[in-house]
């Protein structure tokens, strides 16, 4: 039975009849460097590929101190909007000959505390966390250990590293402006996780719209506790059932309005005829619904690939920790579940 043999560099070097040496420079990428013809560096790279060449990471870990490897820890995978940023990391990192492995925290922070303990023991080169809630001890232990980190949606005021957010406050701010636009003036507010920075800005954009046009905010109609389908469909059955009831409800995140959504259904009620809804979040099926969604659209794409650039700087800088805090821009994409009431009135 034939064994498999490991196709070395020397392998290599002798059926193009170089130097092992020039035919490491050029799998490692310096051919450049060291003047290395454009015909050779091809020829080593096809010869590379037809023997089945793959190099050896653990021997060129030892050789360099690194692994290659990312962590990436997000709280929920089943959610568009964090799977996209984690394929959007994934894509940025193959481009640079880094691998993902990915760990799903589950919006549990205890989760979340061994995800990173485990990655850290597995030698990572950094770790890009979307953090679950308020505690972030840990968090503050990579800091200290020198470890590369980039913190994506959420972040903390008093934590000093890299981050990149958007922009909840302004995002917010536009969806009761244009609910104010369209006489709407009895706004329910689902919230996502109590005390978290994308909730603060967000809420704190739902009321300072209020401020502005110098109405007072009704606090029994900000009801939930988290970001998940769940806590909007209670959100929306607690709302649907005052008397009278909100002309409008706006939605914290993309898995709240669709829970919501379920509950404005349940009660036979129809978008935007019965009541009007805004959910931030914009993703794929928003525009394929029923009533198309009005949506606060965030630049989930964009965060994934700037994240990854922040750790790979930080990487390639010998683990100095950046302290750059990117906020993006949302964008509010106008459909049809907003309906325009004929007066300005919260009946």
């Amino acid at each position: 039975m034939a064994q498999n043999k490991q196709i070395t560099l020397d392998n290599i070097a002798s059926a193009v009849g170089v130097s092992c040496s020039t035919v490491s420079r050029v799998l490692t990428g310096q051919s450049k460097k060291y003047r290395i013809s454009d015909k050779t560096r091809e020829l080593v790279q096809e010869t590379a590929r037809e023997l089945g060449y793959f190099p050896d990471q653990l021997a060129r870990g030892l050789r360099t101190k690194r692994t290659n490897t990312i962590g990436l820890i997000i709280p929920d995978i089943s959610n568009p909007f964090f799977s996209t940023i984690a394929r959007n990391i994934e894509i940025q990192a193959r481009k640079t000959g880094c691998s993902t492995v990915l760990s799903d925290s589950q919006e549990d922070t205890q989760l979340e505390i061994e995800s990173v303990q485990l990655l850290q023991s597995r030698k990572v080169d950094g770790l890009i966390i979307c953090p679950v809630g308020e505690e972030h001890s840990h968090l503050e232990r990579i800091i200290s250990s020198g470890l590369p980190l980039v913190i994506v949606d959420r972040y903390f005021k008093n934590l000093d590293c890299a981050f990149v957010v958007s922009d909840n406050y302004q995002g917010a701010v536009e969806a009761v402006e244009y609910f104010f636009s369209m006489n709407h003036r009895s706004i329910g507010y689902i919230q996502g996780r109590v005390n978290t920075s994308v909730n603060i800005e967000r809420i704190r954009g739902f009321r300072d719209a209020y401020s502005k046009q110098g109405i007072p905010v009704d606090e029994s109609l900000i009801v939930g506790d988290s970001f998940g389908k769940r806590n909007g469909y209670i959100g929306a059955k607690m709302l649907l059932s005052k008397s009278p009831r909100p002309t409008a409800i706006f939605a914290a995140s993309n898995l709240i309005s669709l829970g919501a959504m379920s509950a404005i259904q349940e009660e036979g009620l129809k978008i935007p005829e019965d009541i009007s809804i805004i959910s931030f979040d914009e993703q794929p099926y928003s525009e394929y619904l029923a009533t198309p969604m009005t949506t606060v659209a965030q630049q989930t794409s964009e965060t994934g690939e700037i994240a990854f650039k922040l750790l790979h700087a930080q990487i390639h800088q010998d683990g100095e920790q950046s302290k750059e805090g990117i906020v993006l821009p949302t964008e509010l994409v106008f459909r049809k579940s907003v309906k325009k009431l004929n007066h300005p009135t919260s009946e």
